[in-house]
């Protein structure tokens, strides 16, 4: 323990001091001495910490995106290169290079965060201990150590003894059930965090072994914190559930306005889009606009979601923009169909004309005139004789084939007017 403390001792002085600033504050409304003062404080530390990390989270969702747009990529490199290691992690580092992505970036708000945890732990093993640290003075320790957050103090532990537990003015049964209760309220909100980020935001068009990995992750993380959730401290349970609340929250509000392309948030959020979008017929926010502008640069690699939002644009007479607004259209616009063919249609469907209503003189005299016009000619000129009614060229030689007799008979005793053309094959 001592190693590290003097690895984290450059962090527990100012960690120290937050918490005694917030406990000056929470002091003079619940009392110097009880736990709501020091429990506040504690929760007041891992706000500040998170608002402070804000940016850090922000990389981090974009290098998770950037990281599953690459997975397709980086399993092809694996499939071609799968027996040389070596060349196999050159082709990775330089598709990192090309693409502008950092696997570490996901990261950054665990291993930023990490500090601070690990000194709040070694400010809270010295209350419990009795021992002053960083700017915790033995008027400030002796507080620290009346305080009881449900009968439960902040140093004490699921694995402490009893007689441990009774020097801190508590029960072991008090301490256990606040600190398993603690426990499953943190391994649960852990798993809920993980879940709602699989069965939402992620890309359901692309199956990789980064998915597997995420959804194995799911389920060890909550058994992570239940193991080593015996050995934290009541005060460092506290810490550690209301960061995780803070992060179930900041993802909440993350899936809902900028879901990841392809997932299951992202067609919910596009369909309340339309709904808002068709209903003022412009974007208002800043995210809209960045949403739509994103959408209209993909062009023909839109996805499902994102065509079906272009197409319902466009059925209520509008037309996105490539700054993200939306502007009316009156004009033939482009509607792609669901394998991505664009089609073209117009602002509005002509309507069909229904035939005028005729009188019964008007049908009489259009019945009448066709009469006529079908009427068969009495005559046939020369010209207008049927090839097949000319006689056929006698054979050379003077012979005449069999059954030319009884043909030409049936021609002299035909009767005249119009016949009808033979058909070449009935020849």
């Amino acid at each position: 323990m001592d190693t590290i403390a003097s690895l984290f001792s450059f962090i527990t002085t100012p960690v120290s001091w937050v918490i005694v600033q917030f406990h000056a504050v929470y002091g003079k409304i619940f009392g110097p001495d009880t736990g709501w003062a020091w429990g506040l404080s504690i929760v007041s530390l891992v706000i500040l910490i998170r608002i402070c990390l804000i940016p850090l989270f922000v990389k981090q969702i974009k290098a998770t995106r950037a990281m599953q747009t690459l997975q397709p990529e980086m399993k092809k490199i694996q499939e071609r290169y799968k027996n040389d290691k070596q060349r196999q992690s050159e082709e990775m580092m330089k598709l990192y290079k090309e693409s502008g992505t950092n696997p570490l970036s996901s990261c950054l708000p665990i291993l930023a965060q990490s500090p601070f945890f690990f000194a709040l732990y070694h400010v809270l093993n010295g209350i419990a201990t009795g021992k002053t640290i960083g700017v915790i003075d033995d008027q400030l320790l002796a507080s620290a150590r009346k305080a009881h957050i449900f009968g439960a103090p902040l140093a004490a532990k699921f694995t402490d003894s009893a007689d441990k537990v009774a020097q801190l003015g508590a029960t072991l049964t008090d301490v256990r059930v606040v600190t398993a209760i603690m426990i499953v309220l943190m391994s649960a909100s852990q798993f809920y965090t993980q879940r709602q980020l699989m069965t939402k935001n992620v890309d359901t068009t692309v199956k990789t072994p980064f998915m597997q990995q995420q959804k194995m992750l799911m389920y060890v993380f909550p058994v992570m914190f239940a193991v080593f959730g015996i050995n934290f401290p009541v005060g460092v349970l506290v810490y550690w559930l209301t960061t995780n609340v803070w992060t179930m929250g900041q993802q909440m509000y993350v899936i809902h306005n900028n879901p990841t392309p392809g997932s299951k948030a992202q067609a919910a959020y596009l369909e309340r889009l339309t709904k808002h979008v068709t209903h003022h017929g412009k974007t208002r926010s800043r995210g809209e606009k960045a949403i739509v502008k994103a959408i209209v640069a993909k062009g023909r690699d839109r996805n499902e979601f994102e065509r079906k939002f272009i197409n319902s644009l466009t059925k209520a007479g509008l037309a996105a923009q490539s700054d993200g607004t939306v502007e009316k259209s009156e004009s033939a616009t482009v509607v792609e169909t669901e394998d991505g063919i664009p089609t073209t249609t117009g602002g509005a469907a002509p309507k069909r004309q229904q035939p005028k209503r005729q009188s019964k003189s008007q049908r009489q005299s259009a019945a009448a005139k066709a009469a006529g016009e079908s009427e068969p000619k009495t005559s046939l000129t020369k010209s207008d004789e049927p090839e097949d009614a000319k006689p056929a060229p006698k054979p050379a030689g003077g012979g005449s084939k069999p059954g030319t007799g009884t043909r030409s008979k049936a021609q002299s005793g035909q009767r005249k007017g119009p016949q009808r053309p033979k058909s070449p094959s009935k020849k």
